[in-house]
């Protein structure tokens, strides 16, 4: 590494000595700052070319220089003849002007060093290019190593050399006497212009005659520099001591040959015996063949052939060359044309930047860039063809790497970005970035983006023309993941929402949602739910399409893995925006069905969610549950503990009670959470019987019996219930306007279902089936004067834990018939029997736990899950209804009726 930094320290120091050295006190370097050492050219590539530029203006420049030291081995008289020699070329070329010769921007300086002047910035001589290095820096500039000339900047600049010459010809009158490689320099933009004027040879005929140019006899005994290249001389000069225009198309015809051949010349000259040289040479040109021209394209052969025509009239000259077919070539008219820009007009400018994207992709990427870029970004000074240079601007952008990007185009952008008038060319300016967009977030750097692209991007969405705003909204997603997100946030966002929310346009308004629903993903999942989804509750219009375009950014954010949406926004908000929306009349069945799929899909989320949350805290509590009664039991044990400090020791029935304690805590722990099961339940067959034949019997039997004997028939006039038994208490109001009794009977009596208690019994024992104790079956014979009973209507509550094989307990029967009573009215006995049940069933406050009684388990199985009517299906109205002509009543009951009709 140190090695490197020694070996670049002293070639830097070797060209800052070589230029001090070179230009020191000239005064060129008063107005200039000169740079690096780029190229030589002139006669005998005798001049160095260096960088530089002005100070004032920074304008940048070429500064030629010719070091004295060159010409030191030469004597005093030689070196002045040099020096002369030089100074007329410069001095000649400071004087005329025209596109295809170099411009001089500071005329011809000299000190005692060196001779120095000032053109405009070149890239190097077409001698440098085709392989002539004499005076050019060690090492080499790779600028110029690798420089390859293509076919069109060869057609091209051989164009330029000719049309240079014809100025001279026509306009000036003027030979030039040296037409050479050398003499041919490479502008930085790649243009060909014509320098060294050393020996050019004026008219001494006036304007009006015809052109005559005296020539001077070649004198071998001057230095070199004195002296034309020979190798590039027409035979004329040598052999005859004559010149015209025609022997300067004799030196183009030989440069051509040389620019088709790596530089190499069509014959050596031997200088120290120059005119054998051009007499052998003479005869090789009178016996020219094909074969000698094999390495020039076909179309343009024949012409260079007649260019080294030994006679000069058979030479075409220079205004006849710049026709001929070869240069008729798209890409050299293109840059021809490039040329001449300044002297066309607006349409004709518009008209030729049109078609021009269809050229540059035929031409090479560094003429696209030295020729054509510099003269497009000029047009930018012009407002109404910006929208027409812009498109080829971009197009050659793409092309370019960043780098090349940021240094060539990007500056030149920088005006356009913020051009608003003329409004029509703002918006078509608009357009065309916008297309572009990808482009420009890609090459250009990220404060130039914040500061000059994201800006022309918000201004195109608040833009009055419709057809930015959807072109901004349609492209928007597609460079979005180039936006940073603070501007997202902060900038677009909220002119995507005013746009959607303050437009008349349907299709604005669409592309605002779908425009939005694209860069969901590249937003916050909290950025969406507070701020993108209420917005969508602000929409006012119900059109399809707009309707559409909610959904999918609902299903967009509920779907997508980074968003979601959570429960609480679902139930809370989302749903209830979505559905109202779903039964809008403007929806078709497509699309119903689409809200609907959504909305199914998010119900089902939500169930999941809070029914897994619930079960959750399910098992949480039951825990909780676990741990406080293991506190308890330890709190309690550390009570007996410290307890027993005090006492001498616990009684037998406290360590009872205490392992008990333990075990049901233990049973606890263990105990799987409980889950509900379902019982199925058969409803009890409906039979309907006549009982008119046995409800005498039954009557009058009753009448015979002692009131406190239960008579225990058989029925099977209601079904089995497979379930705790269930004791029916019926309060029939009696009518007591009317008494007429028969057999014992009020035949004007109806019984009238006015309500029923329920009261749980053993588990074995059926109230409404056959074999059990207590029950019977009452048929009732009604005269025929009696009126119809309404029907009676019964509840049964199921319990689970029914187990059918048990033996009858009847102290729950016993209770009910004690000692006969005396006969009471109807009404005392109603009420009697009323508290008998309530006193049975209900305990009154204060009294002591009956769990041990008959009807204590069942009492406290009032309440568990699957006890009682309500949810359970077998209370359901249908099952309630009997047959008219039916009644089954317990034996308790019977006696009933023969207390009341005793």
């Amino acid at each position: 590494m140190e090695s490197m930094l020694n070996k670049l320290k002293s070639t830097v120091t070797k060209v800052t000595a070589d230029v001090t050295s070179a230009v020191m006190g000239n005064p060129v370097t008063r107005e200039f700052d000169v740079g690096r050492h780029i190229a030589s050219g002139g006669n005998g590539l005798a001049w160095k070319i260096f960088n530089g530029t002005k100070k004032s203006t920074k304008q940048e420049v070429a500064v030629f220089v010719f070091d004295k030291k060159l010409i030191d081995k030469y004597q005093k008289f030689e070196k002045d003849q040099i020096i002369d020699s030089l100074k007329r070329g410069v001095q000649q070329l400071t004087r005329l002007r025209h596109p295809r010769l170099l411009t001089v921007q500071h005329p011809l300086e000299e000190s005692r060093d060196c001779l120095a002047f000032c053109t405009e910035p070149v890239c190097a001589s077409l001698a440098n290019v085709l392989g002539s290095w004499d005076n050019l820096p060690s090492p080499l500039p790779s600028d110029i190593k690798e420089y390859k000339l293509y076919d069109v900047e060869t057609k091209y600049g051989l164009l330029q050399v000719s049309e240079g010459l014809s100025f001279l010809h026509s306009s000036v009158k003027m030979v030039h006497g040296n037409i050479t490689p050398e003499n041919i320099i490479l502008n930085k933009s790649g243009a060909w212009k014509i320098t060294g004027f050393d020996f050019c040879i004026q008219s001494t005929n006036p304007s009006e005659q015809a052109p005559k140019f005296p020539c001077k006899e070649w004198d071998p005994n001057l230095p070199s520099l004195c002296l034309p290249n020979p190798e590039y001389l027409a035979p004329e000069y040598i052999l005859s001591v004559s010149c015209e225009t025609a022997s300067d198309m004799y030196s183009l015809g030989a440069v051509m040959y040389a620019v088709f051949n790596k530089g190499k010349p069509i014959f050596e000259v031997n200088k120290q015996d120059i005119y054998k040289s051009f007499s052998r040479q003479l005869d090789q040109l009178s016996r020219l063949s094909s074969s000698t021209l094999q390495s020039i394209p076909e179309e343009v052969r024949e012409h260079v052939k007649l260019l080294l025509n030994v006679a000069p009239a058979v030479r075409p000259d220079a205004d006849q060359i710049t026709k001929i077919p070869f240069f008729d070539d798209v890409g050299a008219m293109t840059l021809q044309y490039f040329d001449s820009l300044f002297q066309r007009d607006n349409l004709q400018k518009s008209q030729f930047f049109k078609g021009l994207p269809k050229v540059l992709p035929k031409l090479p990427k560094r003429v696209i860039i030295q020729r054509i870029l510099p003269c497009l970004t000029s047009e930018f000074v012009n407002p109404d063809m910006v929208p027409f240079v812009l498109p080829n601007v971009l197009l050659i952008a793409e092309e370019c790497t960043k780098e090349e990007y940021i240094k060539l185009i990007l500056p030149d952008l920088g005006p356009v970005f913020k051009q608003q008038e003329p409004i029509q060319a703002s918006n078509m300016i608009l357009l065309i970035f916008l297309q572009k967009m990808d482009l420009l977030l890609t090459k250009t750097p990220p404060d130039e983006i914040k500061n000059s692209v994201l800006p022309m991007v918000y201004r195109a969405l608040e833009a009055p023309s419709i057809q930015i705003q959807e072109l901004c909204l349609n492209i928007i997603p597609t460079f979005a993941n180039l936006i940073d997100y603070p501007s997202m946030k902060n900038s677009l966002i909220p002119r995507i929402k005013n746009a959607c929310l303050q437009t008349s346009s349907l299709a604005v308004r669409v592309n605002s949602l779908v425009c939005l629903g694209k860069i969901l993903e590249y937003l916050d999942k909290w950025f969406v739910l507070d701020d993108i989804l209420p917005f969508l509750q602000q929409i006012p219009s119900k059109e399809p399409a707009v309707l559409m375009g909610i959904l999918g950014i609902y299903k967009c954010t509920f779907t997508h893995k980074k968003l979601g949406i959570t429960k609480e926004q679902l139930a809370g908000k989302v749903l209830p925006h979505l559905i109202p929306l779903s039964i809008e009349n403007n929806l078709n069945l497509n699309q119903f069905n689409s809200f609907i799929c959504v909305i199914k899909d998010m119900l089902n989320r939500l169930e999941a969610e809070h029914k897994t949350k619930l079960e959750q805290l399910h098992v949480m509590q039951e825990q909780q549950k676990s741990l406080d009664i293991a506190n308890q039991m330890s709190v309690s044990e550390e009570a007996r503990s410290s307890s027993t400090g005090n006492q001498a020791s616990l009684t037998l029935e406290e360590k009872q009670k205490l392992a008990k304690e333990q075990e049901q805590a233990q049973k606890l722990k263990s105990q799987q959470p409980l889950k509900p099961q379902t019982t199925t339940v058969t409803p009890p067959v409906k039979q309907t019987k006549d009982l008119t034949d046995t409800l005498i019997d039954n009557m009058s039997s009753l009448s015979s019996r002692p009131i406190n004997q239960a008579q225990v028939a058989s029925s099977n006039s209601f079904s089995s219930v497979p379930s705790m038994g269930v004791g029916m208490g019926f309060s029939s109001p009696i009518d007591n306007t009317k008494r007429n009794m028969t057999n014992g009977l009020n035949t004007n009596m109806g019984f009238q279902t006015a309500g029923f208690t329920m009261g749980a019994g053993l588990a074995t024992q059926n109230f409404f089936s056959g074999p059990s104790a207590g029950a019977t079956k009452m048929n009732i014979v009604p005269p025929a004067n009696m009126p119809n009973y309404s029907p009676m209507n019964a509840a049964s509550a199921i319990s689970p834990l029914t187990q059918q094989n048990r033996p009858p307990d009847m102290s729950a029967l016993d209770n009910l018939f004690g000692p006969q009573k005396p006969k009471v009215s109807m009404k005392q006995l109603a009420q009697q029997k009323s508290s008998q049940w309530v006193n049975q069933f209900v305990p009154p406050p204060g009294s002591p736990n009956t769990s041990n009684t008959a009807l204590g388990p069942q009492m406290n199985m009032i309440g568990q899950p699957g006890f009682g009517i309500q949810g359970n299906p077998f209370f359901s109205p249908q099952n309630f209804a009997q047959p008219a002509d039916t009644m089954t009543n317990s034996s308790s009951a019977s006696n009933d009726l023969k207390d009341l009709f005793g």
